[in-house]
């Protein structure tokens, strides 16, 4: 492993050396605690991937974006991308902060990532996608996500399919929605007030289709999932609403927040 690692350093240039470092299990956002030994090809795609992304966040002008994964493949429910974050600019260096279910558990934390730790977490596809606020927007959400600061809107209880307008659980996409939320609005101070803001605003959840057996078998087996936070109605009829990627991403557009966006790939 310590060998792989070297020679990959020293084929590589210094900037990927700079983002290949330091991948603490955490990174697994939302998976078992297994650990897999890296294949060379599947991490030089990655470090490409990040260096590229790197290229064109600097290439954007932005300070900070939204930027959106392929963690899992979520095609079946009509979704493209998985997992969200905020990334930041540090002189030429990017950096991401989001929430992460820590191994599978039903509990969470907020870290700040390098960009290549953010693409080196097992992910389905290599592609992202950023949303670039308004630069006044920019500046509110640079402020919202500092160390002080980014954990004013985070809950540790973890579910992957939390209930978009309920306080039981939260989720990676609805930590980033609810601080999106407080960065627009200083004043807000809870989630339940950012979910009024959200709602108010015009936010529209995604509303995933999930058999009961599915449902039933998610609930027993993984820690991370429940469904006891949605209403009885919809869970019952198989409407399980939840804050995903995609739908914060139109949510942007929607709200006038975004300014542009892109896609990257390798």
């Amino acid at each position: 492993m310590n060998a792989f690692f070297t020679s990959l350093r020293r084929a590589r240039a210094a900037f990927l050396m700079g983002i290949a470092l330091a991948m603490p299990l955490a990174t697994h956002a939302g998976q078992t605690c297994e650990r897999n030994e890296p294949r060379e090809t599947a991490v030089r795609q990655q470090l490409d991937m990040a260096v590229k992304a790197v290229e064109q966040l600097n290439a954007s002008g932005a300070e900070v974006v939204v930027i959106g994964r392929v963690g899992q493949d979520l095609s079946k429910y009509g979704q493209r991308y998985s997992h969200l974050g905020f990334a930041y600019r540090d002189g030429s260096n990017w950096y991401v902060v989001h929430k992460l279910n820590e191994c599978g558990t039903a509990q969470s934390n907020i870290y700040e990532q390098g960009m290549g730790q953010f693409f080196m977490d097992d992910p389905f596809q290599l592609e992202a996608y950023v949303s670039v606020p308004r630069p006044e927007i920019q500046s509110r959400l640079r402020a919202a996500i500092r160390p002080d600061q980014a954990t004013s809107m985070h809950d540790p209880r973890y579910n992957m399919l939390a209930y978009p307008w309920a306080t039981r659980y939260q989720q990676s996409n609805q930590w980033v929605d609810e601080t999106l939320a407080h960065a627009m609005e200083p004043q807000i101070a809870t989630r339940e007030q950012a979910q009024a803001w959200l709602k108010f605003k015009g936010y529209q959840p995604a509303v995933l289709n999930l058999g009961p057996m599915t449902r039933l078998g998610s609930r027993m087996f993984k820690a991370n999932i429940a469904f006891d936070d949605h209403p009885n109605e919809k869970r019952f009829a198989d409407k399980i609403e939840t804050t995903t990627a995609d739908s914060v991403f139109a949510f942007l557009q929607k709200a006038g927040i975004e300014e542009r966006h892109f896609v990257i790939r390798p």
